[in-house]
């Protein structure tokens, strides 16, 4: 009986091995846990026809939004590990929502098998380009001498945009009322339409500050984005405590090959590099990450630590 257990686990053993090196041998899906045109989507199509190539085979992307992302990551945990489903892991099922939710189809941790960080990124206060607002300030006190008044757009209970809200009203000391869409691309075509007055957005927001559709007034990291030097910071304009940012990575569901992790880890951390990618990046306000899948586990442990205590603080529950 131990000789037949040895014989099998080496043909186990011997069938991965075979399995990662004729890795990829057809199209990859990467499934995309909110709407297109938010931040996880657009960091997924910014990412895939490049790592794609490199891999060798077209990676598609598949929107499976709702729940603050619950609902696709969900998906993805409960897929076959064979490297031919991914998912675009992000801050807000990862690291916010087992703290919103009372129950979750998946462990934030245990159901995935991490591959690689891609890069973080700040939030930027938005309103239309048609907003009485001029300065962070001006919103601020209108909001003071007027609470409930204004709404923000979220892609979600539990998104990046939801707690930046959130935190804004907390360290402002302001009532914000969040209305709450399937992803940040619905939320911000809300905005654009002048159904909201001011969302916390991540960088694709940006595209249309340059079209002169949007107005930014503040950033939500420590110090000014060098690809937005123009944009202050909420502590430069006496609105302290409002820092928030979102992360982006690549994972798969639990039980993934070692072979094939390594091999799509060096090939994001290849794309990454790459003096296209890095300008691109730049431009997205986004700091690149890299590294290896144990570092990418550990950066995920500590921010679901992280935000346990600011999701608390905040008060935010998932409706």
């Amino acid at each position: 009986m131990i000789k037949h257990a040895w014989i099998g686990a080496i043909l186990l053993a011997c069938a991965g091995l075979a399995q990662a090196q004729t890795y990829p041998s057809k199209p990859i899906r990467m499934i995309v846990p909110f709407a297109p045109g938010g931040g996880v989507d657009t960091t997924a199509r910014m990412i895939s026809p490049a790592l794609g190539e490199r891999l060798g085979q077209p990676i598609a992307i598949e929107n499976r939004a709702g729940a603050g992302g619950n609902i696709g990551s969900e998906v993805a945990a409960h897929e076959k590990p064979d490297g031919y489903t991914l998912l675009l892991a992000s801050l807000s099922p990862h690291s916010v929502n087992p703290y919103l939710y009372s129950r979750l189809g998946f462990d934030p941790i245990k159901s995935f098998t991490p591959i690689m960080l891609l890069w973080t990124v700040p939030n930027f206060l938005v309103v239309p380009a048609a907003s009485p607002f001029k300065t962070a300030q001006e919103l601020v006190a209108y909001a003071k001498a007027n609470p409930g008044k204004l709404n923000f757009g979220t892609g979600g209970v539990g998104t990046s945009q939801h707690l930046s809200g959130v935190i804004l009203s907390t360290a402002a000391k302001i009532d914000i009322v969040p209305v709450h869409f399937k992803g940040g691309g619905p939320a911000g075509t809300a905005l654009l339409a002048g159904h909201l007055d001011l969302m916390v957005d991540t960088p694709p927001c940006l595209v249309q500050v340059d079209a002169g559709k949007l107005r930014a007034l503040a950033v939500t990291s420590k110090s000014r984005n060098p690809a937005r030097p123009n944009v202050p910071t909420f502590d430069e304009l006496g609105i302290t405590g409002v820092y928030n940012e979102t992360w982006y990575g690549i994972a798969g569901p639990p039980g993934l090959p070692k072979e094939i992790v390594a091999r799509v880890n060096k090939e994001a951390n290849a794309v990454l590099q790459t003096a296209e990618m890095k300008k691109r990046a730049f431009e997205y306000t986004a700091a690149i990450g890299g590294g290896t899948p144990e570092a990418f586990e550990q950066f995920m442990i500590s921010e679901l630590k992280r935000f346990e205590s600011i999701v608390k603080a905040s008060g935010a529950k998932a409706e």
